[in-house]
């Protein structure tokens, strides 16, 4: 599963799909990552004030990392497409 996020709401909605895909729910996922499953939720709909670490420990949950590289310099209007 590779994907090129660039917003929240792209974040969110990957981690929502793969937490799908794993047929976990928001409150499985929960409790396996030890937050709530409002906090779940609030990060799969994109809220930008997610904390760097809830973030990093869901991924780790899912099974996810994240990696740090240059911008594509493509059509920003693409990745949008994806979503």
């Amino acid at each position: 599963m590779k994907q090129i996020v660039r917003t929240t709401q792209q974040i969110g909605a990957a981690l929502r799909r793969r937490r799908r895909s794993l047929a976990l729910t928001q409150a499985a996922l929960g409790k396996h990552t030890r937050l709530r499953q409002g906090t779940i939720s609030r990060l799969e709909n994109g809220e930008p004030k997610t904390q760097l670490q809830t973030l990093i420990d869901v991924l780790a949950a899912l099974d996810l990392e994240l990696v740090i590289r240059p911008r594509t310099k493509a059509d920003p209007g693409i990745f949008e497409d994806i979503f």
